[in-house]
């Protein structure tokens, strides 16, 4: 206890800075964005100049320093202030001592050996600390023993002690170390709260007013989920929609009475380390220090004929741094709608803007911190048309119950999820399924998916042909035109005693045409046709054709083409006889060249033959007798091999100028066409 009392009468000397008073700002306003950030606004009453203080997460510290604003019609902002990053390492970066001296009166007497002190008691004593030592006492009575601590002052007197846990008050002589102390524990105190930071905003002005203050920071994303309940009769055009819109409130303070607003859209959102301290790396240049001067010994010396002269060298100069828009399906006139179900107590207003919509509260909202609140934005009736839908990459037999939804209101709607439910006759509602919706602009449709639609049957094939259009000559080039068709056809087995629409969802071939159905009243959706058809009930199978084609364009030059491929074209009833006569000549005079080839070839061939048979004969030669009778016959067969190559010789220069006027008369024919 003593001790304890010990340390409460030395923190009691310090002198301890005081503050002007600062007003206290009141959340107003908050506004959620679905693209995960949140506007808050805060409004407080001032009078002259005043200090407002704002207290935030250190994690928004940057979002703050990024995008605070102050309004203030009769005044000014002076600027704002608020500890760095690490304040308590700052606070204590110029004391004579750290944060762990502050750990008890010993300690900090400790670290400041030297330090003038006054200690007050039945024993006054004032002096400088000598040393500060613990000791171990024995109890009377076999109690055990405690610690305690000795501190030597150096004195007028001398080397003076006296046992600190005795002291009735001790003091710093020195007013400066006094405050210092002081300061220390101010921000110890400040620091507790390590991850929280208080901003002290000055503005200047006369006279009383309201100031707001706001920010903007990363807050969850707040989330829309829809109802969608379907009338008995499955011909209704209308059905009931309701809209909720379920939030979080994490941003570490209760909304009370505050006007909440949510914003869907996607705006451009970036984060910068402002609260973080930058510093620009230098480069580093060693200190020139001068030598020592030791001057050499004059030698003397001679005259020079010429002096060399020397430049100092120049210092170098500093350089210098979706959607096509889906088609709105009027739906007939509508029935009576069916009974609504429970209404929003009061009217959210929904609203337009530029890139997002907009959903104001019509009155004050409280959400404690840490809570989620889910509250109706959306409760009207819709036009929304049953239908199949056919995806064969989702379900290759079954389409898809589906409804098209159209966005009749005054305003988008947020993407979000759908739970749609089915009112019998009997008024009873049953869940049917849940689907997708995009962001859904005024103006726009839908098609929802909730359920497999097991009533109808599909069954699908593709195939591909291909075959000529046309062909025209120019230039000695046959152009071709081809026609490539893909034909995906659809057999289809509707309900027994129910007629049906049916969207058929078709991938669109880029560069295709569709040629059938009739491209009037098709919707194209990222990428792909999607194609309605009327199945008017009755348990028969329809069948269903979907045709696109593209026009692929060749090109055959006529002097290089390979005369099977030409003959075909020759033939082709696609072309005209004109086109088809000139190639029937451009085959002929291709022939002419290929038999002039052949006779060309033919004489390599004899010539080669013989220039063998004569390598056969030398090596013979070169076994047999000198004057023998084999030797003369060798001798007359090479005689008459060489006559017989000159002769060769001869017709292969004809042969050659054959070639040539056969393939001059095929470039000629072939110019001149187109």
């Amino acid at each position: 206890m003593r001790y304890l009392l010990t340390s409460l009468a030395l923190l009691s000397l310090f002198t301890f800075p005081t503050f002007a008073s600062a007003q206290d700002l009141v959340l107003k306003r908050v506004m959620l964005s679905s693209g995960g950030m949140g506007y808050f606004e805060y409004e407080a009453t001032v009078d002259g100049d005043a200090t407002l203080k704002l207290t935030v997460s250190l994690q928004q510290v940057d979002d703050v320093l990024k995008s605070l604003v102050v309004y203030d019609d009769k005044g000014g902002v002076g600027g704002l202030s608020l500890p760095g990053r690490e304040p308590l390492a700052q606070a204590f970066k110029d004391l004579p001592f750290d944060q762990d001296s502050l750990g008890s009166p010993s300690q900090l007497l400790a670290t400041l050996k030297g330090a003038q002190i006054t200690v007050g008691g039945s024993r006054a004593i004032s002096g400088r600390i000598v040393s500060v030592q613990e000791e171990t006492v024995a109890l009377g009575n076999d109690k055990g023993t405690t610690t305690r601590t000795r501190v030597t002052l150096f004195t007028g007197l001398g080397l003076q002690q006296f046992i600190l846990e005795d002291a009735e008050n001790l003091q710093f002589s020195d007013a400066a170390l006094r405050d210092k102390v002081a300061q220390a524990l101010i921000a110890i105190q400040g620091n507790r709260a390590k991850d929280a930071r208080t901003i002290d905003l000055s503005t200047r002005g006369t006279g009383k007013r309201t100031v707001r203050v706001a920010y903007i920071v990363e807050a969850p994303v707040w989330k829309a989920s829809y109802r969608l309940t379907l009338g008995a009769d499955p011909t209704a055009a209308r059905s009931a929609l309701q809209g909720w819109a379920t939030i979080e409130n994490m941003s570490g303070q209760d909304w009370k009475d505050v006007e909440l607003t949510l914003v869907s859209g996607r705006p451009v959102a970036f984060r910068q380390a402002l609260y973080n301290a930058y510093y620009v790396t230098r480069p580093e240049v060693p200190v020139e220090v001068a030598g020592r001067l030791m001057p050499g010994i004059d030698r003397g010396g001679v005259e020079a004929d010429q002096r060399s002269k020397g430049s100092a060298p120049a210092m170098p100069a500093p350089a210098p741094y979706r959607a096509q828009q889906e088609r709105t399906m009027s739906p007939a006139a509508a029935p009576p709608p069916p009974p609504p179900v429970a209404a929003a107590a009061e009217q959210i207003e929904a609203s337009d803007a530029a890139t997002q919509v907009i959903f104001k509260f019509p009155r004050a909202v409280s959400v404690e911190n840490g809570r989620t609140l889910s509250i109706p934005i959306i409760d009207r009736q819709v036009p929304a048309l049953r239908m199949a839908l056919y995806q064969g990459d989702t379900a290759a037999r079954n389409p898809l119950a589906a409804i098209r939804l159209t966005n009749d209101g005054e305003s988008g709607l947020p993407p979000g999820i759908i739970t749609l439910y089915e009112r019998d006759k009997a008024g009873n509602v049953a869940y049917v399924g849940d689907a997708r919706l995009s962001g859904f602009p005024v103006g726009e449709t839908r098609l929802l998916a909730y359920a497999l639609d097991e009533k109808i049957t599909i069954e699908r094939d593709v195939a591909q042909t291909d075959r000529l259009a046309t062909g025209t000559i120019s230039g000695g080039v046959l152009k071709l035109s081809r026609i490539v068709r893909q034909t995906t056809t659809y057999r289809v087995r509707g309900p027994a005693k129910e007629p049906r629409q049916l969207i058929v969802v078709q991938r669109r071939l880029p560069g295709w045409t569709l040629t059938k159905p009739d491209a009037k009243g098709i919707d194209i959706s990222e990428g792909n046709y999607r194609i309605p058809f009327t199945l008017p009930g009755g348990d028969q199978t329809q069948t269903l054709e979907v045709v696109q084609e593209q026009t692929q364009q060749q090109e055959l030059r006529l002097v290089d083409g390979a005369a099977d491929q030409i003959r075909v074209y020759a033939q082709a009833r696609e072309f005209d006889a004109k086109t088809r006569e000139a190639l029937t000549k451009v085959l002929q005079l291709q022939q002419s060249v290929a038999e002039a080839q052949r006779r060309g070839a033919q004489v390599d061939a004899e010539r080669q033959a013989i220039v063998q048979e004569q390598g056969r004969l030398r090596e013979n030669l070169a076994r047999v007798p000198a004057n023998s009778d084999l030797q003369r016959r060798y001798l007359a067969t090479l005689d008459k091999q060489e006559s017989d190559l000159e002769a060769l010789a001869k017709r292969k220069v004809d042969a050659e100028k054959a070639v040539e006027t056969a393939r001059d008369a095929l470039r000629t024919f072939v110019a001149q066409l187109g």
